[in-house]
């Protein structure tokens, strides 16, 4: 099968700012038919996403999948929960991680991946404390002068 590019991919932009991301996972997500249909047409949003630990099984709750245009009457709830599928040594490494260090998970990116499957990007996460974020804010205006120099003596 063909790698698609014209895939969207959906970035939580706020994480970064608001966490310092410790450890990286892939999972995958189960969704309803009208639900990978509204995300191939980049109707999703995980700005108010979080997952947390339900009777063994890792659930994103609060993502926004917009409604299907040119669904029925079965089309599907915009924040239902989702289960996230991943293996058991990935889910008892995550549960431990959570219970000790004082992280939390951060979904961060949703994209297709080359056979066609809706991936999840999700991190371990630790808060930012203010005047940390006052230097990613500091970094990102630094780099952005030193792109605009470098751009106009190019």
């Amino acid at each position: 099968m063909a790698k698609q590019t014209d895939t969207p991919v959906i970035v939580n932009r706020k994480a970064k700012y608001e966490y310092t991301l410790v450890d990286e996972f892939e999972a995958g997500i189960m969704l309803k038919g009208t639900e990978v249909k509204a995300m191939r047409s980049g109707n999703a949003n995980l700005a108010d996403a979080y997952c947390i630990f339900d009777n063994g099984n890792l659930i994103i709750k609060s993502m926004f999948i917009a409604e299907y245009d040119h669904g029925n009457i079965n089309n599907h709830e915009t924040r239902a929960d989702r289960r996230l599928l991943l293996r058991k040594p990935e889910l008892k490494k995550i549960k431990r991680k959570l219970d000790e260090k004082g992280l939390t998970l951060v979904p961060y990116k949703i994209y297709f991946s080359e056979r066609g499957f809706v991936k999840l990007n999700i991190w371990l996460a630790q808060g930012k404390k203010s005047f940390d974020k006052r230097n990613s804010i500091k970094e990102k205006d630094v780099k952005r002068e030193l792109d605009r120099e470098m751009k106009r003596y190019t």
